[in-house]
């Protein structure tokens, strides 16, 4: 088997075990906090950072474009001055939860990426994102790392290859985004 041939195989097996039950959970939170008017919050550093945005965008123009109710989501990882401000100023560590102190409010949604499940800014943001009361989503990978266990769901791609859990990632992303871009 070639290359591309066994990662693409890799990667099915991968899909394979996305828990869809936790998925459809998470479909419910996105749709309520849509009819609640409440705003939805995503973060992730390198390529699970570029997951953010992309899902935010997908949110934003195709879920919401020409419908009567529509999504308030923002990426905290869209603002590259507010990023390198804290992080030359304060710490790296503070970059979302900052964010997040100036814009959340209880009963919002926060959905957090990291692949390892360890990355400390995302960590702290869904620390403070839970003590004011939103609801959290974590995206994992591996064994879900600290992140896992602190979100309230879990939405976890138990594979060790990253490459493969961001495309997972990207694809959970999609089963969220394409249950509002399609109805």
């Amino acid at each position: 088997m070639n290359f591309a041939e066994q990662y693409k195989t890799d990667l099915l097996d991968a899909i394979a075990l996305i828990d869809t039950s936790q998925v459809d959970r998470a479909i419910q939170w996105f749709d309520d906090a849509r009819s609640a008017s409440k705003h939805i919050f995503v973060c992730g550093n390198g390529g699970s950072a570029s997951t953010a945005s992309h899902f935010a965008c997908d949110i934003v123009k195709g879920a919401s474009f020409n419908r009567p109710v529509r999504f308030r989501i923002m990426a905290l990882t869209d603002s590259l001055p507010t990023l390198t401000a804290y992080s030359n100023d304060v710490s790296y560590e503070c970059v979302f939860a900052e964010q997040l102190k100036n814009f959340a409010e209880p009963g919002d949604l926060v959905m957090a990426i990291s692949g390892s499940g360890n990355s400390p800014n995302v960590l702290r943001a869904v620390e403070y994102a839970n003590s004011i009361g939103c609801k959290t989503i974590a995206l994992t990978g591996r064994d879900g790392g600290k992140l896992g266990p602190l979100a309230q769901l879990n939405l976890q791609v138990p594979v060790p290859h990253m490459g493969r859990i961001e495309d997972a990632h990207m694809i959970i992303c999609h089963m969220i985004a394409y249950r509002f871009m399609d109805s």
